[in-house]
């Protein structure tokens, strides 16, 4: 019996990004489904709801935001942002109003692919969340609030933990300042930046083989912070 591919819904008015994109998607396992303005990328999500969501900014009908924001009240899966928009405060606005991802037009097929790959993992682990997260040599055990580097434990502070977990089960996603230091610190401290330059820089030291170079606690500038895992 053949497995189901995934369905990708491409919400997006540019007949050339359809044309690329439906034969990348096809030959990466997955049917590619289309849509060029939001009204009919929005019935076609409540009608029959696709695996991931790769939405454009641009539409002719309705911003993309507003349209983010409308697919989120009939929506729970994955939507990856697919923007000309490179202003970073673009980014944040749709990562904070339910996008999983943001690529900026024109982009690499294979880094879309690896986004796109990244955010159908997290859905799977949000449908049922493996409790031990592996990076490498390192090991979080989410239920047991344990983390082990090359099979020692390593001492975190609460807010460090809690700050890793957080990154941790949101996996290949990016997660954006306001929303970790929301997670983390509270409401609050939303604002508060450098809190989480620090933190980082901790975790870093304690976790990463060269905290210069690091492998796993990945910042996306002026955005916020992914954790890489392995693959699974």
């Amino acid at each position: 019996m053949t497995a189901r591919r995934p369905t990708i819904l491409v919400i997006d008015d540019e007949p050339q990004i359809h044309r690329f994109l439906a034969p990348a998607l096809d030959a990466a396992g997955y049917d590619a489904s289309r849509a060029e303005t939001a009204a009919a990328g929005l019935a076609a999500m409540a009608v029959r709801p696709p695996d991931a969501v790769i939405l454009d900014l641009g539409l002719p009908d309705l911003d993309g935001k507003e349209a983010l924001v409308k697919a989120r009240l009939i929506y729970d899966g994955p939507i990856l942002i697919l923007s000309a928009r490179d202003r970073e405060i673009e980014k944040i606005e749709a990562l904070d109003l339910g996008a999983v991802d943001y690529v900026e037009k024109p982009f690499r097929v294979g880094e879309l692919l690896a986004r796109l790959r990244a955010a159908l993992r997290g859905r799977l682990s949000q449908q049922g969340t493996p409790p031990i997260v592996f990076a490498g040599e390192i090991e979080i055990d989410l239920l047991k609030r344990l983390v082990t580097r090359d099979g020692d434990a390593v001492r975190l502070s609460p807010r460090e933990y809690d700050l890793l977990a957080r990154l941790a089960e949101a996996r290949g996603r990016v997660l954006t300042h306001r929303q970790l230091l929301t997670a983390v610190w509270g409401p609050a401290h939303a604002e508060d930046v450098q809190y989480l330059r620090v933190f980082i820089g901790h975790l870093r030291q304690k976790l990463e083989p060269d905290p210069a170079l690091p492998r796993h606690l990945i910042t996306e500038s002026g955005v916020g912070y992914r954790f890489v895992g392995d693959a699974g």
